[in-house]
């Protein structure tokens, strides 16, 4: 490994404040000379956390249109391990190409390369890198870097968590069955009216199960309760092909 990589991981590893973590991703992006490197996760207080170059503007309206419930990056690696090359995906349908359209719009780049991370009690991030190099540029660069790509990635997970630790809520008091049904269904990103459907009770009944559970958890909302009943292990979320994977911009519309 390269000196100067080598120190800015030892840096990495240091880190004690999520605000660190900016710093060090600007680093790693320009260490390896990328346009755009990013790192995106939940957290347990329900709480967007994210690092990296992404125009802001662009990350907010990427939220506000709820763009991740369509985004055939998050849907691949919600379902993998490996690394996914975004030119390998299918971009042909309307919405996919919709957000594509308008990520390149915002400069993000022709080239992109996503890392899965999953981690303890459902945890699930992104670790990303785009660039607007041609293809067999591309393909050099990531097979050239393609380990220590996965080395950052999850010294970055990893220091999130660690972080995150220190900043997890008490313990929980126990949901009932109903209550945990009711939650894991709103985790997969279904709506209020369909969950009341797969369980076959009115949405005045939903309402109470969730409010039950958001007193128990003490959250403050129906995604904060979601993501203290993920980070507790309290629900799990598998997830198909067709489910969104839970707990990421996007999800807030379905579920409150």
């Amino acid at each position: 490994m390269q000196a100067n990589l080598r120190q800015l991981l030892q840096t990495l590893d240091q880190a004690t404040e999520l605000s660190a973590l900016q710093t060090s991703i600007l680093a790693l992006r320009d260490h390896f000379g990328v346009a755009h490197m990013v790192y995106h996760w939940v957290c347990a207080d329900g709480g967007q956390f994210g690092c990296g170059s992404y125009p802001p503007a662009w990350v907010q309206h990427y939220v506000d249109q709820g763009y991740l419930r369509i985004d055939p990056v998050v849907a691949a690696c919600f379902r993998r391990a490996q690394p996914v090359d975004w030119k390998t995906l299918d971009w042909s349908g309307k919405p996919a190409r919709l957000v594509r359209a308008e990520a390149l719009r915002a400069g993000l780049g022709t080239q992109g390369y996503t890392i899965p991370l999953h981690g303890p009690q459902g945890q699930f991030a992104l670790f990303s890198i785009t660039d607007t190099t041609d293809d067999p540029r591309w393909a050099r660069f990531i097979d050239r870097h393609r380990r220590d790509l996965l080395l950052c990635a999850h010294t970055f997970n990893h220091r999130a968590i660690a972080i995150e630790a220190q900043r997890l809520p008490a313990p929980v008091k126990p949901l009932s069955p109903r209550e945990v049904d009711v939650l894991t269904h709103l985790a997969m990103g279904l709506a209020r009216a369909q969950v009341a459907q797969r369980l076959e009770i009115s949405e005045h009944t939903l309402r109470a199960y969730v409010e039950s559970a958001r007193f128990k958890l003490g959250a403050s909302n129906t995604v904060h309760a979601v993501a203290r009943a993920v980070a507790g292990g309290l629900i799990v979320t598998g997830g198909t092909a067709r489910d969104a994977p839970p707990l990421w911009p996007g999800r807030a519309a379905a579920a409150e």
